[in-house]
């Protein structure tokens, strides 16, 4: 009798350690500085050689970019045909998130915060304001942005 308890307790013990694991969601949860630094990595690339050139690599093949005055520019293809009609040799763009987020399923984040436009001839900045990108986490495991939308302007109260 005393084989046969060790037994259903050991059984059981194991069910209910399958149980358990099988309930809990096995992705570790990413540390969201992963996602800040994949948005740097962008800026610095932006800085380096141009902001066509950064856009291009960061946006997933479905990624959507939002300009003032101007319809949803929807798919990498349509996002590739704007910028190549804009150069981007006048000015360099550099961004800076100020918070970036996971979400618990591992996939989708968010990164936020302010940019900047600086004239190369004059090397002063043109233009200031905030942004928001949404990023999903390919099978490769690399951030592709989106949605990727921008507000120019900062008031006094940065």
């Amino acid at each position: 009798m005393k084989t046969f308890s060790f037994h259903t307790q050991v059984i059981s013990i194991l069910v209910l350690i399958i149980g358990l694991t099988a309930c809990t969601n096995n992705r570790a949860m990413e540390d969201p500085k992963v996602l800040a630094d994949t948005d740097r990595f962008y800026s610095a690339m932006s800085a380096e050689k141009g902001m066509n050139a950064a856009f291009i690599a960061m946006f997933d093949s479905a990624g959507v970019l939002l300009r003032s005055n101007h319809y949803p520019i929807v798919g990498i293809e349509a996002i590739k045909t704007l910028l190549e009609k804009r150069s981007d040799s006048a000015f360099t763009l550099t961004w800076e998130p100020s918070s970036a987020v996971i979400a618990s399923s591992g996939d989708l984040g968010y990164t936020y915060g302010t940019f900047k436009v600086t004239d190369k001839t004059t090397d002063s900045i043109s233009e200031e304001g905030t942004y928001a990108t949404i990023w999903k986490k390919q099978a490769d495991g690399k951030w592709k942005a989106v949605l990727d939308t921008g507000n120019p302007g900062l008031g006094a109260d940065k």
